[in-house]
């Protein structure tokens, strides 16, 4: 068993134990996301959304009626986003150590120009802490706000290149040593509970769901422009999320 599943393994159990002796509730989620990536600079724009999932447990506990701390363990798939580097740059040398690994013979500097997307296609495991602030019943219905922070480790890391003159657009590759390993996000999401009987609801509601860490590392990169000396790639990538958020609490 891959060592990044024992930690959410032994989290659901620790939870399913807990909720026999304690005001605790819990769920599961499906959740569609949507997820693009963002930088510092300007010349490095966002190209595209990916269509995600978030797959997890949920765990609540109610310190209040109506105000608990919420957790739990998601498997997100379909995370990361693409970044085109603009036809400003001359010289866009990242991504070299998969390259190498990859490709037989080795692009030239004159063909690692501007004007390609890289493509960053992760998956990461979650484990949110926040609250859920609801309001008091109106029939079947509680409404309910929840701002969380999501530590995310990332569990799979494959990347490609579109409008790439030595690697063809489709072609898919291990890109892990340019992708650092955790992600810490901020997060509010707000919607409405719905009572189908005394112990379980159905959730439904949106989220946002924002990086606070560099996700790129960076490593052995050059970026060149026209008048300026070639440069580390120093562009700080972070990852953005609409979450659709879907679920049942039982």
């Amino acid at each position: 068993m891959k060592p990044y599943l024992l930690l959410p393994l032994a989290f659901v159990f620790s939870l399913t134990a807990a909720a026999q002796i304690n005001p605790i509730q819990l769920g599961i989620q499906l959740s569609p996301t949507f997820n693009y990536l963002t930088t510092d600079n300007n010349l490095i724009e966002s190209d595209g959304t990916k269509l995600g999932l978030k797959l997890g447990l949920i765990a609540e506990y109610y310190f209040q009626d109506n105000y608990s701390i919420h957790t739990g363990i998601n498997f997100h798939f379909g995370a990361g986003g693409a970044l085109r580097y603009d036809d400003q740059f001359t010289q866009v040398n990242i991504w070299s150590e998969p390259l190498n690994e990859v490709l037989t013979t080795q692009p030239t500097p004159g063909q690692l120009t501007g004007g390609s997307t890289y493509d960053y296609n992760l998956q990461f495991v979650e484990i949110p802490l926040g609250l859920t602030l609801r309001t008091r019943e109106f029939g079947y219905l509680r409404y309910f706000v929840q701002p969380a922070f999501t530590l995310g480790i990332v569990a799979s890391s494959k990347g490609s290149i579109e409008r790439a003159s030595y690697i063809d657009d489709n072609e898919s590759f291990k890109i892990g040593s340019e992708v650092n390993a955790l992600n810490l996000s901020w997060g509010i999401g707000g919607g409405v509970e719905y009572s189908i009987s005394t112990q379980t609801s159905l959730i439904g509601g949106l989220g946002f769901q924002s990086g606070f860490l560099d996700l790129t590392t960076d490593n052995d990169t050059q970026v060149t422009r026209p008048g300026r000396d070639p440069a580390e790639d120093d562009s700080k990538g972070r990852q953005q999320s609409i979450i659709i958020m879907l679920g049942v609490l039982f």
